[in-house]
């Protein structure tokens, strides 16, 4: 499988993590550091209003410096903005 510069498999090379990761990450075998970050970016996702600085906290608490969380923030608000509109045209998603 070729890998795409915007996909998980161009950081890791490990086919079973990135599919584990896609069928639940909750269930990957992630560091604790990765599991809360994305947590986060899933509550960002769907509860955007529900965001405490508490969430923030806890990425600090895992080792995340105040630029990656605020890079993650950037990343995850990037790509549902992109989706939505996707969404909202009508276009289909890519088949990867």
């Amino acid at each position: 499988m070729e890998a795409h510069a915007n996909d998980l498999r161009a950081e890791v090379e490990d086919e079973g993590l990135v599919e584990a990761v896609k069928r639940d990450f909750r269930k990957a075998d992630l560091d604790a550091a990765t599991m809360g970050l994305l947590e986060y970016a899933q509550k960002l996702t769907r509860a955007p209003a529900s965001m405490v600085e508490a969430d923030i906290e806890s990425l600090r608490d895992l080792g995340w410096s105040d630029r990656a969380i605020h890079d993650a923030a950037q990343v995850c608000a990037y790509f549902n903005y992109i989706n939505r509109i996707a969404d909202g045209l009508g276009v289909d998603p890519e088949p990867e």
